[in-house]
């Protein structure tokens, strides 16, 4: 059987309702810098994601160790969305290391985050002793913010 070495990894994409929601959240609320924003060519979304008629603006940000792209699709008019919960196959989310999880609580609200659960502190594991979070805002993102042990 083949195999492929992974050299690294390039980005995380969300797919959201509201561009510049999301990039308030990344750039605004969590210090993400941003590295473009633009239109892309409906042929080159079809070809790469089979999407017929994808006409999108997409947005890079650079976060302190990854990349993050942001798709707004205005076309096909047949779009859905979903908001699977972490049992459901497919969900997905992005896992960030912050510096103090009062603050980020505070940036969660005003960026329209809601809390899943509740802040718990890990009792087990690689990140036994951190506090952690899972939010979801009404794009369909949902993060995960773990705090940095003191």
């Amino acid at each position: 059987m083949a195999s492929v070495r992974v050299v690294g990894t390039n980005h995380t994409s969300f797919t959201v309702r509201s561009l510049d929601r999301a990039i308030a959240l990344f750039r605004d609320g969590l210090g993400f810098e941003m590295l473009s924003k633009g239109p892309r060519d409906p042929a080159a979304i079809q070809a790469i994601t089979g999407v017929v008629g994808g006409d999108v603006t997409i947005a890079f940000l650079q976060g302190p160790s990854h990349r993050v792209e942001l798709i707004e699709y205005h076309a096909p008019a047949a779009r859905g969305s979903s908001a699977p919960r972490p049992c459901d196959s497919g969900f997905a989310h992005l896992a960030l290391d912050v510096d103090d999880m009062d603050t980020a609580l505070v940036v969660a609200h005003e960026h329209g985050l809601g809390l899943l659960g509740a802040v718990y502190v890990i009792d087990q594991g690689p990140n036994a002793g951190r506090r952690v979070a899972y939010f979801r805002d009404d794009n369909g993102l949902t993060l995960e913010f773990l705090e940095a042990k003191a």
